[in-house]
């Protein structure tokens, strides 16, 4: 299965976290509006990474002949729910910049959580799991 689109996701995702985190080092109230606009367009491509995956990705690792793939993907697909949630509910919470100039650190600690978790979830797929899937 060819899952390089996928990766380069995971790049372009991981990119928009860093450039936030340089963001908010360089003064959250001073970067408000580029840091509103980073969340939204990070956002458009974690919904759609989220929905290949549903759509394509997990049903072809379902429907593989692996039981042990099988049920990988199934262990990744449940352990993304809360964190997509998690994810998406965090985008709209912060998605304009009066909201994000109006309440820095509760962004900071917000954002800090949840994408880090969202970081861990990427680096997780990107070394334990695209390659099982690479292999098979």
């Amino acid at each position: 299965m060819n899952i390089d689109k996928f990766k380069q996701q995971h790049i372009e995702i991981l990119t928009c976290i860093a450039t936030l985190r340089d963001l908010v080092k360089s003064g959250i109230r001073d970067n408000a509006a580029d840091i509103s606009r980073m969340i939204i367009g990070m956002s458009s491509t974690i919904k759609l990474h989220l929905a290949v995956e549903d759509t394509i990705l997990y049903p072809a690792l379902q429907a593989t002949k692996n039981p042990a793939l099988a049920r990988m993907g199934k262990r990744f697909q449940d352990e993304m729910t809360s964190i997509a949630l998690s994810y998406l509910d965090f985008a709209r919470r912060w998605n304009t910049p009066a909201t994000v100039a109006g309440n820095p650190e509760e962004f900071r600690a917000d954002a800090n959580s949840v994408l880090k978790v969202l970081y861990e979830r990427m680096r997780k797929e990107d070394t334990d799991f695209y390659p099982v899937i690479e292999a098979s």
